[in-house]
C-alpha cells in the first residue's frame, strides 16, 4: 500500500473517533479512522448497546411476568435467552452498518489494522500480514479503555466473565455473583436478576455506585433487595474458589469472612485507559503512570504538537458521549476553530431497573465545596403518569444555589431517568434557576411533571405531594 499523508488520522474507531471522523469529514478534512477490532468500538459492540438490547428484553420479561397487574392474563411464559443474544447481535450489526454507511458518504478512509507510532507524524499500521505506514499532519488517539482487574487469588480462572463474556453467554445461569457494585456491575445486576437469575452484589465500598448522591444509590439498593438481588457492600473479596459445579467467592465484611456460591462470577470492577501496543514512548506523549491514561488539556491537545487524545483513554469521564464531545472539540482545534472542554454539565445515565440520571454537584461534592445549597425534591409515587404505568419507585433531587437560585445539580432515581435528566443538563449547563423552571409547563400527564413539582418545592412547595 503506497504511503498517503492525511490531515486527520483517527487511532479507534469507537463513539469518539467516529464522531471525530464525521466532524473532520463535515468540515471538508482529508481523514483516516483505523480500528483494529471492530468499528464502534466498546461501546457498540461490547458495551452501551448490547446491554440495553439486554435491558429492554429483561423489561419486557419482567413486565410479562406481572402482566396480571396490569388486567392481563399471561401464562407458561418462558424466557429464549438465545434468542435475546441472538436479537442483541442483530441490533449491533445494523448500527455497524449504519456507522460505515455514513463514513463511506462523508469520504472518511477506513483502515482494519492495528495501529502505533513511528514519530510524529507517521503511523504504522499491521493489517493482517501486511505492515505499511501512512502519514499524517494530526493525530488523534481514540483507543478507549479496557477492563479492569484486581488482583484476586483466582479471579483469572477459566470461566470467570468480565462484561464482553457476560453479553456472549449461550446459556443462562442459574446463580450469579458479581464482583462490583458499580455502574457495570449494577446493570448486570438487575438484567439477569429479571431474567430470573439468583444475583449476588459484591461490593467494595459502603455504597452502590460510587460517586452518586447518597439518597439515590440508597434507594438504588432497596430496589436491587426488593427484586431479591443481595446486596453485600462494605465487603472485600479476597479469593475465588473453582468448585465442581460453579464458583465460591471468599468475601470479608465487618472483619468476618463470608463466602458466596454462584453457577458464574462477573468480574465488573471498572475500566482502565487501552494504550496496549501504542508505542507512545516512540513519540514521548505523556501518560499518567499509575492509569496510563493519555494527558490532555481543555482542547484535547497532549504534551506534543499535532497530537490530541479523547475519550476513555484520557481517563476523564468514562462515558460514550463524552467520548463523542471530545472528539468533536479535538477535530475543530485541528481546523482552527478554538474550541474547549467544558465538563459542568456532563449527564449520567445508569439503566438499572429504575433507571439513573445525574448531572453537576452532587449534595456531598456540594457541601464539600462549600456551597451554601437548598434542596428540592419529589417523589416519584406521587406522579398520575409514573402510577399509570405501573410504577411507585423513585425520586428526583434538584440542589440549587442558595443566593442565586441557579441549578448546580441533579439527580433522579425512577422510570426514564435517563431522559429525565437532558432537561437538568441543559438547566446545569445555561446556569437555570428554580423559578425557571418552575415557569416553564411541563406537559400532563408526563414523567417530566416530576422535574416540575422538584423545582415548586424550592419556592413555596410542591403542590402534589
Amino acid at each position: 500500500m503506497a504511503e498517503k499523508k492525511y490531515k486527520i488520522a483517527i487511532i479507534g474507531g469507537g463513539p469518539g473517533g467516529y464522531t471525530a471522523a464525521l466532524r473532520a469529514g463535515q468540515l471538508g478534512a482529508d481523514t483516516v479512522l483505523i480500528e483494529k477490532e471492530a468499528l464502534g468500538g466498546t461501546c457498540l459492540n461490547w458495551g452501551c448497546i448490547p446491554t440495553k438490547s439486554f435491558v429492554r428484553s429483561a423489561e419486557v420479561f419482567a413486565d410479562i411476568k406481572n402482566a396480571a397487574d396490569y388486567g392481563i392474563k399471561v401464562e407458561n411464559a418462558e424466557l429464549d435467552f438465545p434468542a435475546v443474544v441472538k436479537r442483541k447481535d442483530k441490533i449491533v450489526k445494523r448500527l455497524v452498518r449504519g456507522i460505515d454507511h455514513l463514513l463511506k458518504k462523508s469520504g472518511i478512509d477506513r483502515i482494519d489494522g492495528l495501529a502505533s507510532f513511528i514519530d510524529q507524524n507517521t503511523i504504522r499500521i499491521e493489517k493482517d500480514t501486511e505492515i505499511f505506514e501512512i502519514k499524517a499532519e494530526n493525530i488523534i488517539i481514540a483507543t478507549g479503555s479496557k477492563a479492569a482487574s484486581l488482583p484476586i487469588s483466582g479471579a483469572g480462572l477459566e470461566g470467570i466473565l468480565d462484561s464482553r463474556a457476560a453479553l456472549d453467554l449461550e446459556k443462562l445461569p442459574e446463580s450469579m455473583v458479581i464482583v462490583g457494585g458499580g455502574i457495570i456491575g449494577m446493570e448486570f445486576a438487575f438484567i439477569f436478576r429479571n431474567f430470573g437469575v439468583d444475583v449476588t452484589v459484591i461490593e467494595y465500598l459502603d455504597q452502590l455506585i460510587n460517586g452518586v448522591d447518597t439518597e439515590i444509590a440508597a434507594e438504588l439498593n432497596r430496589s436491587a433487595r426488593r427484586r431479591r438481588i443481595s446486596v453485600k457492600t462494605s465487603a472485600e473479596v479476597k479469593e475465588i474458589k473453582k468448585l465442581d459445579a460453579g464458583y465460591e467467592v471468599v468475601y470479608q465484611q465487618k472483619e468476618k469472612k463470608k463466602s458466596a456460591k454462584a453457577e458464574k462470577v462477573l468480574m465488573a470492577v471498572g475500566r482502565r485507559p487501552y494504550t496496549d501496543g501504542l508505542q507512545l514512548e516512540n513519540v514521548g506523549i505523556e501518560t499518567i503512570s499509575e492509569r496510563n491514561a493519555v494527558q490532555v488539556n481543555n482542547k484535547m491537545e497532549t504534551n506534543i504538537e499535532g497530537i490530541y487524545a479523547i475519550g476513555d483513554v484520557t481517563d476523564k469521564i468514562l462515558l460514550a458521549h463524552v467520548a463523542s464531545h471530545q472528539g468533536v472539540v479535538a477535530v475543530e482545534n485541528i481546523m482552527g476553530m478554538n474550541k474547549k472542554m467544558n465538563y459542568k454539565a456532563v449527564p449520567g445515565a445508569i439503566f438499572t431497573s429504575p433507571e439513573v440520571g445525574t448531572v453537576g454537584l452532587s449534595e456531598k461534592e456540594a457541601k464539600a465545596k462549600g456551597i451554601d445549597y437548598e434542596i428540592g425534591s419529589f417523589p416519584f409515587a406521587a406522579s398520575g403518569k409514573v402510577m399509570a404505568m405501573g410504577e411507585r419507585e423513585g425520586k428526583i433531587k434538584l440542589i440549587t444555589e442558595k443566593d442565586k437560585g441557579r441549578i448546580i445539580g441533579a439527580a433522579i432515581i425512577g422510570i426514564e431517568a435517563s431522559d429525565l435528566i437532558a432537561e437538568l443538563t441543559l438547566a446545569v449547563n445555561l446556569g437555570l434557576t428554580a423559578e425557571n423552571l418552575r415557569e416553564t409547563i411541563h406537559a400532563h400527564p408526563t414523567t417530566a411533571e416530576v422535574v416540575h413539582e422538584a423545582a415548586l418545592d424550592l419556592g413555596e412547595g410542591s403542590l402534589n405531594a
